[in-house]
């Protein structure tokens, strides 16, 4: 694998008998062993282990079998099962425990030919907006350590950035897969909920809004995984591409229609964006969803502070000491919350839901931030300021949740970059079972924007 090889590159190579999966993943290996010291992306990584599933894949191209990720080096979050490897959560509750089977989105991308090259780090139940957790320490941003990669799936996201894998696969029940991305400068993408089938796996804080969510250097390597995963539940309410992304409706809403902080970098970078669409004939229109009293992000995080004190507020109490100070934090709201509490979360969830369904009735597109702000220091669970604004810790996440309580597809696409040269993300929505079409506008922009890909976030390319 050389650094800027795409996973369609990669299969096709490996497919056609050009390549060898396990000189693929050597290659991947050999980037792991210059990068992960100085990144901590990874939660596990076993090279013997994806060699021997590499072979296992040369042996499967030489029965002829025809194989759509074939050689394909994937980094898989660690909340997400995978068979024979330890999956913690980033937990000292789960340390060393291995799951019984693959999750299924697993199974699947291991039968189109994909190699479990690693198991990328997220935060303590995947319930903070930064990558640190006490079992597997601080991941570090692949421009500049000091920075996070923002959370929850800031492993697989800096593997893909650093380009030891092109695929991650990750979980998003309030923007986890479309933050990190957007930090470091590839794509995200959150699809109709249970469109990709979710689980066997560990009981899931979130489990109503979380989904499996595909990460890639651009958006032809998430629409290549997505083929692969997309039979889940829901998998028929998905439509049919429209024919041509450019007659698409689209609504700019850089803060989504919140009252919300956006530093002027960002603000710039999709203002900017926008005017490229329209220049190049594309119909884009000012307008934001008209958001119900109730409904702030902020309104709706009760549910997940009930999830996380449902599932281990006993062990909090015996052993407070084995919990992220963070997470316990969440579990002691989590404990004292009523029942009428955890209800009107619940009715904030469902007028989202019905409020950004009802706006993209009328919009095929929603373009927005997919954050306020770049990247900050990791040793802060958000950015200080915002938009010149003092910035409570979740202000960094107001854009993202609402496509998951309203079970929406989103992606983040790179947008540019700060003045700081830290990227920014260009978040795109669109309405129910609409994947196929936003995954064509978006690849469509994304070349429109021209946007460096993945992995020029790090200047290591002599790893070969």
């Amino acid at each position: 694998m050389t650094p800027r090889q795409t996973a369609r590159q990669i299969a096709a190579a490996v497919g056609a008998r050009r390549a060898s999966a396990v000189e693929t993943v050597e290659g991947a290996i050999r980037r792991v062993e210059a990068l992960e010291p100085r990144l901590n992306a990874l939660a596990h990584f076993d090279a013997d282990r994806a060699l021997a599933e590499a072979s296992e894949v040369d042996r499967r191209i030489a029965g002829d079998e025809r194989l759509p990720l074939a050689g394909v080096p994937v980094v898989v979050k660690d909340n997400i099962w995978v068979e024979g490897r330890p999956v913690t959560q980033g937990s000292r509750l789960f340390e060393g425990v291995e799951p019984p089977c693959d999750a299924e989105a697993v199974r699947l991308l291991r039968k189109a030919g994909a190699v479990i090259l690693a198991i990328g780090t997220c935060s303590e139940f995947a319930c903070k907006g930064v990558t640190a957790s006490p079992l597997h320490g601080v991941t570090n941003h692949p421009i500049e350590p000091a920075l996070t990669p923002g959370g929850s799936s800031g492993g697989p996201s800096v593997a893909v950035a650093a380009a030891m894998a092109p695929l991650g696969l990750g979980t998003d029940a309030g923007g986890s897969s479309r933050r990190p991305p957007a930090h470091t400068g590839i794509v995200g993408f959150k699809p109709t909920q249970d469109v990709i089938p979710y689980g066997p796996g560990y009981p899931e804080p979130s489990w109503n809004i979380s989904a499996l969510a595909p990460i890639a250097g651009d958006v032809g390597d998430i629409r290549a995984m997505f083929d692969v995963l997309a039979v889940g539940p829901h998998a028929g309410l998905l439509r049919p591409s429209v024919p041509e992304p450019r007659q698409c409706r689209i609504a700019l809403a850089p803060t989504l229609g919140l009252d919300a902080a956006i530093d002027v970098d960002v603000a710039q970078a999709i203002e900017a964006a926008a005017d490229r669409l329209r220049d190049d004939g594309w119909t884009v229109v000012a307008d934001a969803p008209r958001w119900p009293e109730g409904t702030a992000p902020t309104d709706l995080m009760a549910l997940q502070f009930a999830g996380l004190a449902a599932l281990y507020g006993q062990r909090f109490r015996d052993d407070p000491d084995l919990f992220d100070p963070d997470i316990g934090a969440q579990i002691e709201t989590g404990l004292r919350l009523a029942a009428p509490d955890v209800a009107r979360a619940l009715e904030a969830s469902r007028a989202v839901r019905d409020t950004l369904r009802a706006f993209l009735a009328g919009h095929d597109l929603i373009l927005s931030a997919t954050t306020p702000c770049a990247a900050w220091l990791s040793a802060r669970l958000g950015p200080e300021t915002i938009g010149g604004r003092p910035a409570a810790p979740r202000d960094h996440a107001a854009f993202t949740p609402q496509f998951n309580h309203a079970g929406l597809p989103a992606i983040s696409i790179p947008c540019g970059h700060t003045s700081e040269g830290l990227p920014i993300g260009l978040q795109i929505g669109a309405g129910l079972g609409h994947d196929r079409s936003l995954l064509d506008a978006a690849a469509t922009i994304e070349a429109l924007l021209a946007v460096s890909n993945a992995t020029s976030a790090v200047r290591s390319d002599k790893v070969s």
